[in-house]
């Protein structure tokens, strides 16, 4: 791994990517197992010091946590799916809960039409949860992965997605429905402008994540399904700077 600092315009350069199998992973409500975790969500219509508008966007994590992660993830990317099975319960349980880091969900259609229909569904799925029941969304998000199949195959479609979401108890599939018919263009719009900020600042694939300091303002990059210990090292450096 290589974490590049000052430059927020550069610190892309030289990541390397880590591949792997696909499967179903735990984060959840409980804490019934060793690696299930239960992290807070919420909302904010900031825009961060690193230039992320942060509206329409889950965040795990302390709103006052002095380290944000940004991580950009495609709903078909097999990798952010081994990365959310093998990883992120661990950097939750580590840096999240204790109020270290925050982490920052950008959705990325990087695999196309399938990839932004559930992109969009994602926003409909966040706003319909975000005030009254915000784990929610996590509930939908990972049912969604569970559901992960090959790339482009229709797994992802519109009636696919609202098919997963009538089990989830907390998500009203119905409601989603009517958001994918009535604001879709204006959702799509929304997932383009973070498309764009994302290919402004280097990021060319999922799952691609950014440490960032607000503070000191330094940033280092991951690129793949890495596993906690590249996470360490990467917040230490960063934490540091």
């Amino acid at each position: 791994m290589s974490i590049d600092q000052p430059s927020r315009r550069a610190f892309l350069a030289g990541s390397v990517v880590t591949v792997g199998a696909g499967g179903a992973y735990v984060l959840t409500r409980s804490d019934e197992t060793a690696h299930d975790v239960s992290p807070s969500f919420h909302s904010s219509d900031e825009t961060t010091a690193f230039g992320v508008d942060l509206a329409g966007k889950p965040i795990v994590g302390s709103p006052e946590a002095p380290l944000e992660i940004y991580y950009w993830t495609d709903f078909q990317c097999p990798f952010c799916e081994r990365f959310e099975r093998e990883t992120f319960p661990e950097l939750v349980r580590n840096y999240v809960e204790p109020g270290d880091v925050r982490v920052v969900l950008i959705a990325l259609p990087y695999f196309g039409a399938d990839s932004m229909t559930a992109a969009v569904a994602s926003k409909c799925v966040w706003e319909q949860v975000r005030d009254d029941d915000p784990f929610a969304y996590w509930d939908w998000h990972a049912a969604v992965f569970d559901e992960q199949g090959e790339k482009n195959s229709g797994w992802a479609s519109t009636e696919n997605l609202l098919e997963y979401t009538r089990s989830v108890d907390a998500v009203d599939a119905d409601a989603l429905e009517l958001c994918l018919e009535d604001r879709r263009p204006e959702l799509e719009d929304a997932v383009e402008t973070d498309a764009d900020r994302a290919r402004s600042i280097g990021v060319t694939g999922t799952p691609t994540f950014v440490v960032f300091d607000p503070d000191s303002e330094a940033a280092g990059s991951l690129v793949g399904a890495q596993p906690l210990e590249r996470f360490d090292k990467a917040i230490d450096r960063i934490k540091n700077a």
